[in-house]
């Protein structure tokens, strides 16, 4: 059983929310899904770039999910939903000239009885929040592909410095732009109180880690949640869309 809170908000400066997102829970199969993508592209391009990718996704998934599917199948299902809607964004962009270029990031979650099948491309993330015991607290799961990320791994910036940087938004893999795609995935366990959250980066660049795993475990009414990390964005600006699913076992 799943407890889902989602919320998206244009912010402080943006005219229009290109963000969008889906949960969806199948009594059929038993398999919670939910998608969140930050599109890009110029006026309309990339409010429809995140829409298409959000119902192609999320369509694909709902067909073929079946009860007794290995994780190795439910990878294969989350693979080919990211390539049904990256064609998807691709082949409308290509249809209209003022849409080429348009695409979008996606982060989605494919969940059964407490294990989660986390899929991603660009900057929108996927964080693990535990309620109890010695690893209690916040763990990024996804890692992001962009430039700034990079420059982590490398050693070239921290963490801290990449939230900044004047190219945090320069992303090395988009759903849209190319006929094909790679998206990565992450296999995690969900005991009972664990929340997963996925967000846009206008919820990272604008709220700490710290931040959300204060506002989750020790900010009050969980119904308030991300109410509470909307007040903190808005505190500092909220310079892009931001949008979040918070899930709780």
């Amino acid at each position: 059983m799943m407890n889902v809170w989602g919320m998206t908000d244009i912010g402080l400066t943006r005219k229009e929310n290109q963000d969008a997102y889906a949960v969806q829970f199948s009594e059929e199969t038993g398999f919670t899904v939910c998608v969140v993508c930050d599109g890009m592209g110029g006026p309309g391009g990339g409010k429809l770039a995140s829409e298409l990718a959000v119902d192609s996704f999320l369509s694909s998934c709902l067909a073929n999910l079946r009860q007794e599917m290995s994780v190795e199948k439910i990878r294969e299902v989350a693979e080919f939903a990211v390539n049904a809607a990256n064609t998807a964004v691709y082949e409308r962009s290509r249809a209209k000239p003022g849409l080429r270029g348009m695409g979008t990031t996606l982060v989605s979650a494919i969940i059964r009885d407490g294990q989660a099948l986390i899929s991603n491309v660009g900057d929108s993330r996927a964080y693990l929040i535990r309620c109890n015991g010695p690893q209690r607290g916040i763990s990024r799961v996804t890692r992001d592909h962009s430039l700034v990320e990079r420059l982590v791994e490398r050693g070239d910036i921290t963490e801290e410095e990449a939230r900044s940087h004047p190219h945090r938004n320069l992303i090395t893999r988009a759903l849209g732009p190319d006929p094909e795609i790679l998206s990565d995935s992450y296999e995690i366990r969900l005991e009972s109180g664990d929340y997963l959250l996925l967000c846009t980066d206008g919820l990272i660049e604008t709220a700490a880690d710290w931040e959300m795993e204060r506002e989750v475990l020790e900010g009050g009414d969980e119904n308030t949640c991300l109410d509470r990390l909307l007040e903190i964005a808005r505190s500092q600006g909220a310079p892009d869309n931001l949008t979040a699913v918070l899930l709780r076992r």
